[in-house]
């Protein structure tokens, strides 16, 4: 039976009922789930105190689970970053625990690559996946079974017909998350330095010139000039502006195609969409593409 750890570690849970619902979901899989003693804690905005939100790591860490998740994302995680029991979370992964979360998870993420080098996982998390009314998509639930069971060994999707072609890359870094926490770790000491990789980035409630905004910052840091394959999600639940007068996400792609050299591909389910596959962060990885077919194969992990 796999063994799923719930932790806390971002934004306070808004409603009980969902953590409960995902949780019922989840032992309907078959799965044991433990929520950790301060997972429903909250401190103004926050999951409980930095103390508290901390605690809840390293218990998570030596939970044993073979599966560690989050209940939500939201803020959080940034302020713990000098303090993360990095060392203790990178042992639960090499023993085979498999941490996985998205959105403001992602800080978590990119910090323990650069400290530790481990491999987590970009994936989904309890509340927005399996605690909605709504069932989860089917494209979440089959990702997710072969995240616990540790059988995943790539993801596959469809690009705009525009973007067609047949060429590949080997030995990249598959690295990334959600824009606005990657944009804001550049500089800092929990930033990892790719060297050749294969980046994915989505975002949330972002208006077009901020994603360009964020994506100028990687291009002025050198951060895209590094990247062989650009690999974008969705970039939704925003409102638009008069002021932009017709600008929009288009015009932000085609801004990014013409200051990188990376092939740039759109259409990778993950983050804040309601499909979601499971992309090991760190993990070298193969990039595929056979016309508006691209596969993202990393074998196990």
């Amino acid at each position: 039976m796999t063994r799923v750890y719930v932790c806390s570690p971002s934004s306070a849970v808004r409603r009980v009922a969902d953590v409960h619902r995902g949780v019922r979901r989840l032992q309907a899989m078959g799965m044991r789930v433990v929520l950790d003693e301060h997972a429903l804690a909250r401190e103004t905005r926050f999951a409980g105190s930095d103390a508290q939100r901390l605690e809840g790591l390293q218990r998570a860490a030596a939970s044993g689970a073979d599966v560690v998740m989050t209940t939500r994302g939201g803020y959080g995680v940034s302020r713990l970053l000098p303090d993360l029991p990095y060392a203790a979370m990178a042992r639960a992964m090499a023993r085979g625990a498999r941490w996985v979360g998205f959105s403001d998870f992602t800080a978590l993420q990119l910090a323990l690559l650069a400290k530790t080098g481990a491999v987590s996982w970009h994936g989904p998390a309890l509340i927005e996946d399996f605690g909605q009314v709504q069932p989860p998509h089917a494209t979440t639930v089959a990702c997710w079974k072969d995240l616990t069971q540790g059988v995943g060994e790539g993801v596959g999707w469809r690009v705009p017909a525009a973007q067609a072609a047949t060429r590949g890359w080997r030995g990249l870094t598959l690295w990334g998350g959600n824009l606005s926490v990657v944009a804001s770790l550049v500089g800092t000491p929990y930033w990892p330095e790719v060297k050749r990789g294969a980046l994915f980035l989505e975002d949330v409630g972002e208006a077009p010139y901020r994603v360009e905004r964020m994506l100028t910052q990687l291009a002025h840091a050198g951060v895209l000039q590094r990247q062989q394959v650009i690999l974008l999600g969705a970039f939704n639940r925003f409102a638009a502006s008069r002021q932009d007068a017709g600008y929009g996400l288009n015009h932000v792609w085609q801004w990014l195609r013409e200051h990188t050299r990376a092939t740039v591909l759109s259409g990778l389910p993950f983050g804040h969409g309601v499909a979601k596959v499971a992309l090991p962060v760190g993990a070298t990885v193969q990039v595929q593409q056979e016309g508006r077919d691209v596969f993202v194969l990393w074998g196990h992990v």
